[in-house]
C-alpha cells in the first residue's frame, strides 16, 4: 500500500510501505487488511492483530489521554527533540515490540479484522476531532496536524513488518 495513484493503491503490499503520504492513503492500507480474506499477517514479535490493536491504542491516546507519560523534563526535551527529528525525515524509528506505556496488553485472541475495525474507528475519531488533544506520552503537546504526521509515521514503521502469506 505504497501510494494513492489514478484512484487506487499502487504497490498494495504492506510490507513494502516506507511513508504514508496523507491520512487517507493510510486509512485506505488499514481497511485493506479489514477485507475478508486477507492474507497479511505481522513477521514481527506481535501478531497482526496485536500489532492494529497496539496502533489503534496510540491513535485513542492522542484523544482521551495516554495511561502514562514520561516526565516533563523528558517530553520537553528528548521527546520533543526525538519528534522534531523524525517529523523533519519523515519517519520514526522504535522498538516495534513496544507497549504504549500503562496500555492494556494487547489480546491475541483478537481476530486481525476486528482489530482493523478497530484500528479505521480510531482513525475515523481523529479525522472528526476538532477539540483539544491530549499530550502524547513521549513527545509532549502537539496540534493536530504534527500528530496526523505522527500516527502516519508510526502506522508506517509497524507496516514494515508485514508480509503476505503464501497459500499452500
Amino acid at each position: 500500500m505504497a501510494a494513492v495513484a489514478a484512484g487506487g493503491l499502487a504497490g498494495c503490499a504492506p510490507g513494502r510501505v516506507e511513508r504514508f503520504a496523507t491520512w487517507a492513503e493510510a486509512r485506505n492500507a488499514v481497511f485493506a487488511l479489514a477485507q475478508p480474506g486477507s492474507r497479511w499477517r505481522s513477521g514481527g514479535a506481535w501478531s497482526l492483530s496485536q500489532t492494529l490493536q497496539h496502533l489503534a491504542q496510540s491513535i485513542e491516546g492522542s484523544l482521551a489521554g495516554y495511561p502514562q507519560s514520561k516526565p516533563a523534563w523528558f517530553t520537553l526535551t528528548l521527546g520533543a527533540a526525538a519528534h522534531a527529528l523524525f517529523d523533519a525525515r519523515g519517519r520514526t524509528t522504535h522498538p516495534l515490540d513496544e507497549p504504549i506505556p500503562g496500555a492494556p496488553v494487547l489480546a491475541p485472541e483478537v481476530p486481525a479484522d476486528a482489530a482493523a475495525l478497530r484500528l479505521l474507528r480510531a482513525m475515523d475519531a481523529f479525522e472528526s476531532h476538532d477539540g483539544a488533544l491530549a499530550p502524547h506520552f513521549a513527545y509532549g503537546a502537539l496540534d493536530k496536524p504534527a500528530y496526523a504526521r505522527a500516527h502516519q509515521m508510526h502506522l508506517a514503521a509497524h507496516w514494515q513488518q508485514f508480509e503476505e502469506t503464501r497459500l499452500a
